[in-house]
C-alpha cells in the first residue's frame, strides 16, 4: 500500500540542513521581490469549473494588488481578466463570487462588457471621441484547466503549462474523480494571520511536528504518514487510516463511518492524501471530499490563509458524515498550525535566534527554501543587505550565480 505509483525525489545522504536567513522573514524589500518574481509569475488555482456552471457566473481572485475575474460566457467558455474597467479602473465585479444575467456593467460610469470581455458598449459614447469598442475589453489573464480546477497566472513565468506540470497527479485525480465535485461552502473560508507566509508553508511542509503537535492527525494516520517529493516543486504526502482505534471522540467514529471506496487503486484506499505545488497551494483529498488551501500574502507580516471545499456528486448520508467529521479533525489541525505558524514566525525577530537545522523528516522545507533560493539568490546570504539594495543585490546575484555567498 505504501508504495507511490510515480518517481520520488529522495533525500539526499548529505545535505545542508539550513533553512532561509531570519531576515527573509520580515524584510519588505524581499516581500516585494516574492510579488514581482514569485506569486505573479507562478500558476494560482482560483476554483473549479463548479464554481462557475452557468453562463454569466463568476468568482474573483486578488493577489497583492492585482485583481481577477473568472467568468463564463453565453457561449461555455471560461475566461479570466482583470478585474479592472477600462474607464477609469474601477471594479467591474464587487465580492467574491455572483452572477450577471447578461452582461458586466461597471458599478461606476456603467461601461457595459459581454461576458467574454468585449466592450458592448460605453456610457455617452460621443463624449470620448473617435474610440474603437474593441480596443477597450476586459484585458485577458491566462488561465488553464486540470481536472476542472481553474488556474491563472497574472504574468509569464517559469512554470510549464499546467497539463505538464501536474501530469504526475494525473492518475491520481482521475482516480478520485475530481472533475465532478461540487463545491460545499460558497463562496469559500478565510483567516488572517499576523506572519510571513514562509511560516505558514514552513510548517505546512514537512511532517515532522504532526507526532507531537496534531493530536488527532497521530491518532488517524501519524503512524503511516509519508512525504513525498517530486520534480517541479511539486510534492505529495499520504497516511492511512483505521488500523489502530482512536481515543478522540473524531477520530474513532471518523475511522468507523468512512465509506470503503474500492473504486480508487490500492494506494489511495482509507487514505488522506495531499498534493503541493509550489510555492503556496495544497489540494487534500479524503475518500468524503477535497478543498484545496494557499497561503495570500497581503503584506510582509499578515497572510490569509483562504481556500474552497468540495464534495463527491451523488453524495450519501454516511458519506456526508464522514465529511463532517474529517472537516471537525481539519478545523482542530489548523488551530493547531497556525499557532505553530505564529510561534515560528515570532522567533525571527528575536537576537537569540540562529537559524534552522532540520531533521530529514524536514526535507519538504529544504526543498521549498531551495526553490525560494532559485528565484531570488539574495536569500542565500546569511546577512541581510541594507534595505534599499536588497533589490539591486538580487539582481546583480542573479546575473552571477557564482558569487552567491
Amino acid at each position: 500500500m505504501n508504495q507511490m505509483p510515480y518517481p520520488t525525489v529522495s533525500v539526499p545522504n548529505d545535505w545542508d540542513r539550513k533553512g532561509l536567513p531570519a531576515w527573509a522573514y520580515h524584510s519588505k524589500a524581499v516581500f516585494a521581490l516574492e510579488r514581482e518574481k514569485l506569486f505573479l509569475t507562478h500558476w494560482q488555482v482560483v476554483g473549479h469549473l463548479a464554481n462557475v456552471p452557468n453562463p454569466g457566473d463568476w468568482l474573483t481572485y486578488d493577489l497583492l494588488g492585482e485583481r481577477a475575474v473568472i467568468m463564463r460566457g453565453k457561449d461555455g467558455v471560461v475566461r479570466a481578466f482583470h478585474n479592472l474597467c477600462r474607464h477609469r479602473g474601477a471594479r467591474v465585479v464587487d465580492g467574491e463570487s455572483g452572477h450577471c444575467k447578461g452582461a458586466i456593467v461597471c458599478p461606476f460610469h456603467g461601461w457595459v462588457y459581454n461576458l467574454d470581455g468585449t466592450l458592448r458598449g460605453a456610457a455617452q459614447p460621443n463624449s470620448f471621441g473617435d474610440m474603437k469598442r474593441e480596443d477597450f475589453g476586459l484585458k485577458p489573464i491566462e488561465l488553464q484547466t486540470f481536472h476542472g480546477f481553474l488556474f491563472i497566472r497574472f504574468s509569464p513565468g517559469p512554470q510549464p503549462d499546467i497539463a505538464t506540470l501536474f501530469a504526475p497527479f494525473d492518475a491520481d485525480f482521475a482516480a478520485y474523480g475530481v472533475q465532478d465535485v461540487l463545491p460545499v461552502n460558497v463562496p469559500g473560508w478565510s483567516t488572517d494571520l499576523p506572519v510571513n507566509w514562509k511560516s505558514v508553508r514552513d510548517v505546512d511542509n514537512e511532517g515532522y511536528h504532526v507526532a507531537l503537535a496534531h493530536p488527532g492527525l497521530q491518532e488517524l494516520y501519524g503512524r503511516t504518514y509519508r512525504d513525498h517529493y517530486l520534480e517541479n516543486g511539486l510534492s505529495m504526502s499520504i497516511g492511512w487510516f483505521g488500523d489502530v482505534p482512536g481515543k478522540l471522540w473524531s477520530v474513532r467514529h471518523y475511522a468507523k463511518i468512512s465509506p470503503q471506496r474500492d473504486d480508487l487503486p490500492t494506494h489511495l484506499q482509507r487514505a488522506w492524501t495531499y498534493y503541493g505545488l509550489f510555492p503556496n497551494q495544497v489540494f487534500a483529498i479524503t475518500p468524503e471530499g477535497m478543498q484545496f488551501y494557499h497561503e495570500i500574502p497581503l503584506s510582509a507580516g499578515v497572510t490569509r490563509l483562504t481556500g474552497k471545499v468540495y464534495r463527491w456528486r451523488n453524495e450519501t448520508r454516511e458519506t456526508r458524515l464522514a465529511r463532517y467529521l474529517a472537516a471537525r479533525i481539519d478545523r482542530d489541525t489548523s488551530a493547531e498550525d497556525q499557532q505553530l505558524s505564529i510561534w515560528s514566525n515570532e522567533s525571527m525577530q528575536s537576537d537569540a535566534f540562529e537559524g534552522f537545522h532540520l531533521s530529514d523528516l524536514e526535507y519538504g522545507l529544504r526543498r521549498h527554501h531551495d526553490g525560494l533560493r532559485r528565484l531570488l539568490p539574495v536569500l542565500t546570504l546569511t546577512d541581510a543587505p541594507p534595505e534599499d539594495q536588497i533589490a539591486a543585490k538580487n539582481e546583480e546575484m542573479t546575473c552571477k550565480p557564482a558569487d552567491r555567498d
